[in-house]
């Protein structure tokens, strides 16, 4: 028993070795079927409350998406993703449920991008432009995305790609005009997100 939990703490202690990004350069990420993972997602979005007396701060937990690649062709690459608005998370659980029901969810469950469009250079950051659709109202976004790297997952199994990024949209845009008088129109965007291949 003794070796067994010795051999478990070495294997924690190898592991962020093990899963470290090792390499930044989208030409040399596995072609394949990526898949978004879960755990490793999130969206945060602040809107200015009222007339700005702050940047009120949510965040949405459940994500899901994937795209197929390409390395030579990175640039044509289609990611979709897709939201639950019942998701919405303001760390109050009564208050969640009241932002949430301004998405009017029963009516339009999901929150979709599709992206038509990607460009990059060699430091790894660059734009995803896309159709979102939000509030059964669709339009194009770009997004500011930073590509962290690829490499071995945990312990060394399969293969993560990791992103970060950024974006604005107007509330107005989508219909979403039942929060005036609390809400501000800007609604800024912040995500972090890792992809595994299949």
């Amino acid at each position: 028993m003794r070796a067994l939990v010795f051999a478990l703490v070495l294997a924690a202690a190898a592991a962020p070795a093990l899963a470290d990004p090792n390499t930044r350069d989208p030409a040399k990420v596995p072609a394949g079927a990526y898949e978004l993972d879960p755990r490793h997602a999130g969206l945060v979005v602040r809107i200015p409350h009222m007339g700005g007396f702050s940047r009120y701060t949510m965040r949405f937990n459940t994500l899901s998406g994937g795209f197929a690649y390409d390395p030579a062709n990175w640039q044509a690459t289609k990611v979709t993703l897709s939201i639950d608005p019942k998701s919405i998370d303001t760390g109050t659980p009564s208050f969640s449920k009241t932002v949430a029901g301004f998405f009017e969810p029963e009516k339009y469950p999901a929150i979709q991008f599709v992206s038509t469009s990607a460009q990059g250079g060699a430091d790894g950051h660059g734009t995803v432009t896309g159709d979102l659709t939000f509030h059964g109202v669709t339009r194009p976004v770009t997004l500011d995305v930073q590509y962290n790297g690829s490499g071995p997952g945990l312990l060394g199994a399969g293969t993560r790609l990791g992103f970060s990024g950024t974006g604005r949209i107007k509330r107005s845009d989508f219909g979403v005009d039942n929060v005036r008088q609390f809400a501000g129109d800007d609604i800024d965007l912040s995500f972090e997100i890792e992809f595994v291949r299949k």
